[in-house]
């Protein structure tokens, strides 16, 4: 019977340990198994101190006491592996883990360890060796980031000599096509949006591949290159994100981009990048990568892009606010239910070119205004640009806009919210008059020593712009409050809620027909 107790003991911790180490790589890989922002995550969401890791601890210094009996501490242990186990698989994740193949050398590595440590503890302790396996695996619970860690660093090796392969690869495959017309964006935002944009727009006159979702790592376009890229493409858009200084360089060692748009530089990543000047220096290293023949297309509404001179390769600037010393802008903005009309306007000829388009706000004008000047400078006709700007549709959780039953319409603009960004969803939410307005968001992230302020700004506009705010989670509650008071919204109609499903349940409650939802940000894992 107690042979019986201990095995089913030891299977209940395995199944809370295989499942946690799961979670810890997850969250490992949502900080592109980089161990050095991996720490910084667990510094600062205190998961290495969570309630479940605290429980654990507890049980198992309650084990290491001598009077304790070992068959009931077993017992104890592995009811809290079963529940624990149980809580970590019924838990919802908005990006889950995602088992590649380097995420399975991870896991399995990490499981390993786990036994080693196991092996070595039943031999330094023979006595009772059931009741040690279960002390030991319940420590490596508690330690289950550690061994992620140390996974990762014994496997470098190993996956540094894959990802050179791979990379290797992906070069061989674009030197063999020297006519490819490779267009790098790149951005503090915008730049997704504008790479689907232009890939709509060349896609009339050119085969054109665009890096897919938000492949906008080195890897992540090393993997679009040996997997989509085919002979036959004549333009491949390579979307380029960065959360360091080298991130777009090493990007662009290895596609060589002939064009390159810039669509913003703001205080996105501070918490990495620390200061704004380091944000406008790693966006302009493709400007810098061009080759003379080339072309850059960078925004002047942004003040770091509009003092930054390009020298080494022709530069169309475009702007819609600050159009002074603009090559590219739009004007007569007519907003309309069913989309926007405006003209670009190219100022060295004064050349008009009228355009609608289903989609609303601001800064997506601004990133068809980019679309569209590098579309004409690789010579696609004026009709074809005007055809595919009416055809392009909302790219998903980018300020885009739908009725759903019960007479709603939603403003879904969820996906990485910025300052601007979130200030245009917030002038579009205001626009709209048939009934109430409501505005649910978490606020923003990766905004460094600003953080605060910004998200307080974020709550002063809001109070203007809708008639219930509704603030989800601790993260920035604290700013977003404040904020929304000082710009003089009643008390009534500010709804703090700890989750989405809560601001969900009490959107159900309130809503009605004719009635605007706007979903402003949605904070991934890592900043819940």
């Amino acid at each position: 019977m107690v042979l019986v107790i201990y095995i089913l003991v030891i299977l209940a911790v395995l199944f809370n340990l295989g499942v946690e180490l799961r979670r810890c790589l997850m969250m490992f890989q949502q900080n592109s198994y980089r161990a050095e922002r991996y720490r910084r995550w667990l510094a600062g969401s205190g998961d290495t101190t969570s309630g479940w890791r605290l429980c654990g601890l507890i049980v198992f210094f309650i084990g290491l006491i001598p009077a304790a009996p070992a068959v009931l501490t077993a017992v104890l242990i592995g009811i809290f592996g079963l529940f624990s186990g149980v809580s970590l698989v019924r838990r919802k994740y908005k990006k889950p883990l995602v088992m590649t193949m380097r995420a399975r050398r991870i896991y399995i590595t990490a499981l390993f360890l786990a036994a080693l440590v196991s092996a070595v503890s039943m031999l330094l302790f023979p006595n009772n060796v059931l009741f040690v396996l279960a002390e030991t695996l319940l420590a490596c619970y508690c330690g289950s980031h550690i061994l992620i860690l140390a996974a990762n660093f014994l496997l470098k090796p190993v996956e540094n000599k894959i990802t050179r392969g791979y990379y290797d690869d992906a070069a061989r495959i674009l030197a063999g096509m020297p006519d490819l017309k490779i267009v790098g964006v790149t951005g503090s935002y915008g730049k997704t949006t504008t790479k689907h944009y232009l890939y709509r727009i060349l896609s009339e006159q050119y085969e054109t591949l665009m890096t897919p979702g938000s492949y906008n790592t080195t890897m992540g376009v090393v993997r679009t290159v040996r997997e989509m890229l085919k002979p036959y493409h004549e333009v491949f858009i390579v979307e380029m994100g960065a959360k360091q200084l080298g991130d777009i360089k090493e990007i662009c060692d290895l596609v060589h981009p002939w064009g390159g748009i810039v669509t913003a530089v703001g205080p996105q990543h501070l918490e990495s990048f620390k200061t704004i000047e380091n944000v406008q220096a790693t966006k302009f290293e493709l400007i810098d990568s061009l080759p003379p023949s080339g072309l850059a297309v960078v925004n002047n509404d942004f003040e770091k892009i509009a003092d930054r001179e390009v020298e080494n390769v022709r530069c169309i600037r475009y702007a819609v606010k600050n159009t002074e010393g603009a090559d590219y802008i739009a004007t007569d903005i007519e907003y309309a239910p069913t989309g926007t009309h405006f003209t670009v306007v190219r100022v060295a000829d004064g050349v008009r070119l009228e355009l609608f388009t289903h989609l609303v706000g601001e800064c997506n004008i601004s990133n068809l205004l980019a679309a569209v000047a590098m579309a004409q400078a690789l010579g696609v006709p004026d009709e074809r640009i005007a055809y595919a700007v009416e055809k392009i549709e909302q790219v998903e959780h980018r300020l885009s806009i739908k009725r759903v039953p019960g007479g709603l319409t939603i403003i879904d603009d969820a996906f990485n919210s910025n300052p601007v960004g979130s200030a245009m969803a917030l002038d579009v939410l205001a626009a709209m008059t048939s009934g109430r307005r409501f505005l649910i968001t978490p606020g923003m992230i990766e905004l460094g020593d600003e953080q605060y302020e910004l998200n307080r700004a974020l709550g002063q506009k809001a109070a203007s712009c809708c008639d219930i705010a509704i603030v989800v989670g601790q993260y920035n509650r604290d700013a977003i409050l404040a904020g929304l008071a000082e710009g003089g919204m009643a008390a009534e109609a500010i709804r703090p809620v700890e989750s989405f499903a809560q601001a969900q349940a009490l959107l159900t409650s309130m809503a009605s027909a004719g009635d605007t939802v706007l979903y402003e940000n949605d904070l991934p894992d890592t900043f819940k």
